[in-house]
Formats: structure tokens, sequence, C-alpha cells
């Protein structure tokens, strides 16, 4: 029998219609003459190198972005592959705007390069949303308005960045130009299902209402509405951007795409080297976890490099502009679901009935608690994973576990040999329990690493006496640790299947004590 939950606090937020305008092509654009016109794979290793050897723009970044309704919008598509259109819904009262592309990346330090660019799109302000009554669902109804061509798009990880040009406003729209095939490639596998979730764009979210509190919260989401997190980005700079930066600094051969498209395409991750989730990537559906498992069996590693993952179960239906447009999450309200009385299984946590499917049978570690705040505390200094970082045991690194966390639970299932690295004290709303770095394989060789923090991706921008580019209080010397054994892990899931060169080493019992 698996344990029962465990919870220390409240789960909240971390943080007219007319004719159509034409298409916005690449080569009306020519925002970087080195781009030509020509499609260009983004995967093969020439192409690759070529992307990175590419000068950035570093003005990518929105600093001011205006009042609240200056200029907001969201694609009809969480990804495109190279080459397929698709449409931008933009709202602003400014008579015009510009909106530029710009692909995610290092480009020497830069951040992001502008791979397209539209000047002059004519503005409108579209109407305002209203609210489904039997589900709470945001819904817009806004009119596409405009119709971009990706020709000559990298894949990669995009922001769409919407200037009014009255300079009233600027916001960003994610988008992922995702990978056809990831063969031989380590996936970068966005989360733009945890992004809705959190989304409390027109007032509600999968958390809150307006007047606060689960009891009024969206029981559906759309992707068919703009974010109000970080100016438009969802929550990818916070929990994506920076692992994004660092894996394509070092070289390797990287694939992009989102937990949407691992579920709707179940050989997408065939013959991968690894598959990274990243900083908060909290909901999942069956199909997207069965994906991701085979993968591992087959000898793909997996590297989840946050906490809180797997957590919740969601289905994902259509809306108007497509399929996969709707996140589906009832929680504790799951026999409300017609979708369940239908037959699908319940949306509500992996661990709970009907169908409970405990998340540390994919992960090895297991959702534990929210809040904490606690230093990160090394218990293997020797193996593979700290390799050029220098730390002993009992190595502390203040903030650097938080908000939420993982641990090792044989109360759940939980994949043998697994070993603990880093096993470090927290308290949680007056409960005492750990947070686990682990890392397991399995017999098609694959090995599995988890952070146990959600706070890691954050930590990659660590660089200051306790600040920096980080919050928290994170400090230089986590960042280093951090960026170092993220490296490691990086390098050797990309190399093959983990399990072959590092075996795990099981060693609970040291850790937690003979069952």
């Amino acid at each position: 029998m698996a344990a029962a939950v465990t919870s220390c606090g409240p789960r909240r937020p971390d943080p007219a219609a007319g004719p159509q305008p034409p298409t916005a092509s690449a080569a009306e654009a020519s925002a970087d003459p080195g781009t030509g016109g020509r499609a260009a794979d983004g995967h093969t290793g020439t192409a690759a190198a070529d992307e990175r050897s590419r000068p950035g723009n570093p003005d990518w970044e929105i600093t001011d972005p205006g009042p609240d309704g200056a200029i907001e919008g969201f694609a009809d598509r969480v990804s495109v592959l190279p080459g397929e259109p698709f449409g931008l819904h933009v709202s602003t009262p400014a008579a015009a705007f510009t909106v530029s592309a710009y692909r995610m990346g290092w480009y020497d330090g830069a951040r992001a390069r502008l791979v397209w660019r539209r000047e002059h799109v004519p503005g409108g302000k579209q109407a305002a949303p209203h609210v489904d009554p039997a589900t709470r669902t945001v819904l817009t109804g806004w009119q596409r308005t405009l119709a971009v061509d990706t020709a000559g798009w990298p894949e990669g990880a995009y922001l769409l960045r919407l200037d009014a040009e009255d300079g009233s406003g600027r916001r960003y729209v994610p988008l992922t130009v995702r990978s056809a095939s990831t063969a031989g490639r380590t996936v970068v596998m966005s989360a733009p299902a945890t992004w809705q979730a959190y989304n409390e764009w027109g007032g509600y979210s999968l958390y809150n209402g307006p007047s606060g509190g689960l009891a009024g919260r969206s029981l559906k989401v759309v992707f068919d509405r703009p974010y109000d997190y970080d100016h438009g980005a969802g929550l990818f700079l916070v929990y994506e951007a920076p692992l994004v930066v660092l894996a394509e600094r070092l070289g390797l051969p990287l694939a992009y795409t989102t937990g949407v498209d691992v579920a709707r395409e179940p050989g997408l991750l065939a013959g991968a080297s690894a598959v990274l989730s990243l900083g908060h990537d909290e909901y999942w559906s069956p199909e997207q976890r069965a994906n991701v498992a085979a993968a591992r069996d087959a000898g793909t590693n997996l590297a989840v490099l946050g906490a809180n993952c797997c957590f919740r179960r969601v289905r994902f239906e259509p809306t108007d502009l497509g399929p996969d447009r709707t996140v589906v999450c009832y929680k504790d309200a799951w026999e409300q679901d017609p979708g369940r009385r239908a037959g699908a299984p319940a949306t509500t946590d992996f661990r709970a009935g009907p169908g409970a499917d405990p998340e540390s049978s994919l992960l090895g570690v297991i959702y534990d608690g929210y809040p904490v705040d606690a230093p990160y505390v090394v218990t293997s200094p020797g193996h593979w994973a700290f390799e050029g970082t220098g730390v002993a045991a009992g190595a502390s690194f203040p903030h650097l576990v938080g908000v939420e966390y993982d641990r090792v639970n044989t109360g759940f299932p939980t994949p043998r040999p697994i070993e603990v690295i880093a096993h470090s004290p927290v308290v949680c709303e007056g409960r005492r329990s750990h947070s686990d770095t682990a890392y397991y394989t399995v017999p098609s060789g694959a090995g599995v690493f988890a952070t146990g923090t959600m706070r890691w991706v954050e930590a990659l921008e660590a660089r200051g006496p306790g600040g920096g580019r980080a919050d928290h209080g994170i400090d230089s010397h986590a960042g280093d640790l951090v960026r170092q054994v993220t490296e490691n892990v990086l390098r050797a899931f990309a190399a093959g299947p983990a399990g072959r060169t590092h075996p795990a080493g099981d060693n609970l019992d040291s850790v937690y004590g003979a069952a």
C-alpha cells in the first residue's frame, strides 16, 4: 500500500471578425541577413554549430511591459515544426504593433537571437473574455490577427515579443519550434500544461478564482488566452530558460518538444539520448507519462531538474482553434468530470485513487511538501555527478532547497538500485523531513537523475553574493555547484545509457536505515 499523501500547506502559484490578414513570410522580415530565407533543420551537427556561432540580440528582454491591456496575445499552437505556420491572436488599443521572434539560447551570453520580425501590423482591441459557468474556464474568442510562416526558423524555444508601436506596452508570447525526430539527441521537454495551470489571466487558474481558493478555481483551462506571468512568458523564463542557455552553451545535440507533443506522439522519443524535465513540470497526461517511461525502458536517460514533477494527472481536449488546447484537471472534484464518467482516467493526483499510480515509479523520488526554504546538503561527494565541484560530505548551500521538494520514500513504489547523493533536512510547517537528490538505473541501461528541489534551474543564474540573477538569496557558490552538476549530468546522459558506465549503487539502508 502506498503511504498517505503528505502536504505541508495549501498549493498555490510560485510564482470583430473580418478578412484574415496575409501571411507574414520570413523573407518579408529579413531580421537576420544570415538566414537568407533558407530552411534550417536545426538539428544536424553543422546546422547546430552554425546556429550557436551567430551573434545574439540582447535587446530581447522586456524591462518595462507597460500597463495591463496595452498589448497582449497568444499563439494558436503550443508548438510547430520548422516551416509550419501558426496564428497570432493579439489585442491592443494601439494602431499598430511589431512582432519579433527571438530564439532563446547561448549566443555568447546574449541569450537570444532575432530570427524574424514583422513591423506595422494593424492593431485592434479584442473582445473581453467570458467565463464558462460550468467549468469556470476563461474563453477569449479572439480573432486571428496575423498568420506567421516559420520557414527558416531553427528548432528551439522561442519568445515572440509584441511591441505596441506607440510605445505603450510590450509582452511575450512563448512558442516551441519542435523537433520531428529526437534520435541521438538530448530532448528539452517544455512544460506548457503547467504554465497554463498556474495562469490567472482573466481571473481564473486551476488553483484560484476571483474570490481565491480552490472552490472557485477553473476545472479546465485553455491555451487560447495570454499568460499573465512574466510579461506573457508564462513560467518559461524562471523554470526553463536558464537550462536552455546552459545546454546550448555546452554544444550538446539538442531536440526541442513539449509535454503536449510527447503525449500525442508515442514514437517521438525513439532513440533519444536523454529527456529533460525542467524546473516546474507538474501536470502530465497518462499518455505523456507512458511514453517517457517507455523511452526510459528502451535506454533513454531521464533528468528531472526540478521538483513536484508528474504530480497532477490531466487530459487534453480541443478548442475551436485546434486539438490539445484544453488542460482538464478536476483534482478532488474528479467525480464531477464528464470525461471520467465516459471512461477516461480521473484527472486528479497520480498517487490518488481511483487508478492510483504514484509518480515515484518513474522519477525515483516523490513530492513531499510545500513550502520550504532550506540548505542543500551533499552526502555523497564522490558520486560522479559531483565531479569537479570540490565538495566534501556535509557541504551546505543555503536556500537551494525550495519552495517545493521531493524525497525518496519507499512507502511508494521506488525503483532500485537507487542512490541518494544529497540528503537535505527540511522543516515544512513543523514536520521534519528531507529533500533528496537521487539517481537510479534500470536494466535498459538508462539512468534517472532527480534534483529534489524546484529551485535547481533558477539557481543556474546565481552568480552574486546571495542574489545576482537568482531569487531566494541563492549565492554564487550554490550557482557554481548547480552549474557543474548539471553539466556533468547532461554530458553523461548525452553519451548514451548512463547506467552502463555509471551504474547506481543502492544506499537507502545507510541513508534512511534498514527496513
